[in-house]
């Protein structure tokens, strides 16, 4: 059986969580690491 990497999804799941913290500010709408705290922590 083929190794599946992780590009594609993570990709989609990165996109996913940048698209939530949009209007967030500096770099917690632009940087994934950051945006994914922003985003935990505004739910």
């Amino acid at each position: 059986m083929a190794r599946v990497k992780r590009g594609v999804a993570a990709h989609r799941r990165h996109r996913k969580v940048l698209l939530q913290v949009k209007g967030h500010r500096g770099t917690r709408n632009r940087l994934y690491k950051r945006a994914h705290e922003s985003l935990m922590r505004s739910l």
